[in-house]
Parts: structure tokens; sequence; C-alpha cells
């Protein structure tokens, strides 16, 4: 079964990386690592290490005996990240990094901050740091759990001991092969099983599982790009997406030259989007099922310039919005 890119289970970062044999710390190593797709430090530390869930980094002149001492034994409420996850040397790398930052003079807030009269669930998830790499609503993490019918016993693997749970489950986390795990392992003394009880129940109960639904869009010869999208979840385990909308936003001034794929439309007007639309419609996308969309516009797009959404009707959130919607962007080359 493929797998695509997609960002999930609570707060985490890092993947590997070596320094050449013998050579020093490098700041600009440090800074590329932090800044790319590799690592997700950010979502708690702030983009330029400024700080937000988690402490500032930059300016504070770390040593990378202390920048080590924090990953593998953290102090806080961080998960312990191994050395095949993040090398020693990409650690004296991030050292090196900070310390040429100047100190912040206040840290940045928090990407998600505890809502007011939020569910319990929700509350603990915000508060412990999970939702500032998952979100507030754990849109991706809910779509894994209800694309395996994830139990209580198996979550809590996957927050105690990611790093050998997370590979069994079969399923890519937000990585392509060969990358390395993002999370780390949470200690049990610092996050209890009762908080996880919590955090599992509101998903599953308050919000509900969702469908394991992922879509990537690239570019092809020209101005074609193709969009797959593919229900993850295993069979006779995951809910099908029923009722499926994909739209692609046109940017100004470019139009559809040819379109294919089940279920294409047209172009329509989207007044939320403030533009015009490709549109597919779909009855149903089962687990283990692709579905490929192709479109060729009018003039090349740039990377970041063509996005899109794809939306089910069922099943439904059972709180909140009654659609559910993904995002999806035209990325680089690798």
């Amino acid at each position: 079964m493929k797998k695509f890119a997609i960002g999930i289970l609570v707060a985490g970062c890092l993947s590997s990386g070596a320094l050449a044999q013998g050579a020093g710390p490098d700041a600009a190593a440090g800074k590329s690592l932090w800044e790319g797709s590799q690592t997700q430090c950010r979502s708690c530390h702030g983009r330029l290490g400024e700080g937000a869930f988690g402490p500032p980094l930059s300016g504070r002149s770390l040593s990378a005996a202390e920048f080590r001492q924090a990953v593998r034994k953290p102090w806080g409420i961080m998960p312990a990240f191994t050395q095949d996850q993040v090398s020693d040397a990409d650690l004296a790398n991030f050292a090196a990094y900070f310390a040429s930052l100047p100190k912040v003079a206040e840290p940045g807030p928090w990407r998600f901050p505890v809502p007011d009269g939020g569910r319990p669930g929700q509350r603990v998830a915000i508060s412990l740091g999970c939702a500032q790499c998952h979100g507030a609503t754990f849109d991706v993490a809910r779509g894994i759990f209800g694309g395996t019918a994830l139990g209580f016993a198996q979550f809590k693997d996957l927050v105690y001991d990611h790093t050998v749970a997370m590979p069994k489950l079969g399923i890519a986390e937000g990585n392509t092969p060969g990358q390395r795990l993002h999370m780390g392992n949470y200690d049990p003394l610092r996050i209890s099983e009762q908080q996880l009880r919590e955090i599992y129940d509101w998903t599953k109960n308050d919000l509900g599982f969702r469908p394991f639904m992922e879509a990537r869009l690239t570019s092809g010869s020209a101005a074609t790009y193709t969009l797959k999208v593919e229900n993850s979840g295993f069979k006779q385990k995951g809910p099908s997406a029923d009722d499926v909308t994909v739209n692609i936003v046109l940017p100004a001034g470019v139009r559809v030259v040819r379109a294919s794929g089940e279920g294409y439309k047209g172009v329509r007007s989207d007044p939320a989007a403030k533009a015009d639309v490709a549109e597919w419609k779909l009855a149903r996308i089962a687990p283990t099922d692709e579905k490929v969309f192709e479109v060729t516009l009018s003039a090349p797009v740039e990377p970041g310039g063509l996005k899109g959404t794809l939306s089910w009707a069922k099943p439904a959130p059972k709180t909140g919005a009654k659609l559910d919607v993904m995002n999806f962007v035209l990325r680089a080359p690798g």
C-alpha cells in the first residue's frame, strides 16, 4: 500500500545527519536541518528558536553537551530521541546555530493555546504539548487512529515506545521511506496513563476517528499536474470516505486545458477561495483505494502556487464542523 507524507503523532522532531569525519560543528547545517521537512522541533520551540510551548533556544549559548542531555534525557515533558533519530553531530550543529542567533526579549505564543470551554481531553492534549504538532483537533492523528482501528493499548505504545511501535503499525509517520521518525519516546512518569486515556477518549468519542486520507500533488511535463488521493486505512478496519469532493484552485489568469480522473465536473467559481476551481466528485474512496486526477493548465505554476482541498461528508466528526477538509499544495521536487 502506497504511503504519502503526512504529519503525525504527538510533539516531536528530528532526523539524522552526520558531519564529515573530524569536522567541527556547522551552524549552517544546523539551520538547514532545523528549517527543513525532517524536523518538527520548531512547532514547540519556535521557528527561530525563540520559544513557544518549549523554552527558547536562540542566544542561550547552549553547549553541544547540554543539547545532547536535553534531547537524550529531557528534563520536562519533551520526549527522548535516540541516536538513530538524531546524531550527536546534528545536536552539535543545532547548538552552533542557536549560539549564532540573538537572545529573544520574550518567548513567542503557543501555536495552539488551551481554549476556554474545551473538552477535558483536548485541554490535556494541548497542555501537554501534543497539539503543538498535531493541531487542536488531531486531524491527521485521528485519520491514522481510524485507518488502523487503533485501540488504547496501541495508543499507549505509540506514545511511550514510539520508535519501536510506530514502524510496527505499518504506516509511514510523516516521512518518505528511509527518513527517521519525527517523534521520540515519552516518559510515563511525566505523562500518565490516565492523561493518555483522556486524550484517546476525546479523539474517539468526542470528535470521532476519521478515514485516513492522503493527497499528493506533483508536477509533470510542461504544465501538467497529477494529484494522487489514497485512503490509506487498512481493509476491514478503516472507514471509507463517502461523498468526496476534490478541488484544485486555479491561479489568477490560468485556465484548464485538459483534465481527467473519475468524477471530473469541470471548473466553477468558488466564493470561499475567491477563485475558479477544477472540481471532482466521487461517491466513495474505500480503504486501500487510490484515485489519480490530472490537470493540464494554460501556463506552468511555481511550487506553492497551486493548491487545493480534499473533503468528505461521511463519516462526519461527532462534534464541530460537519465536513472534514484537508489541504494539499504543489511542493518543490524532493
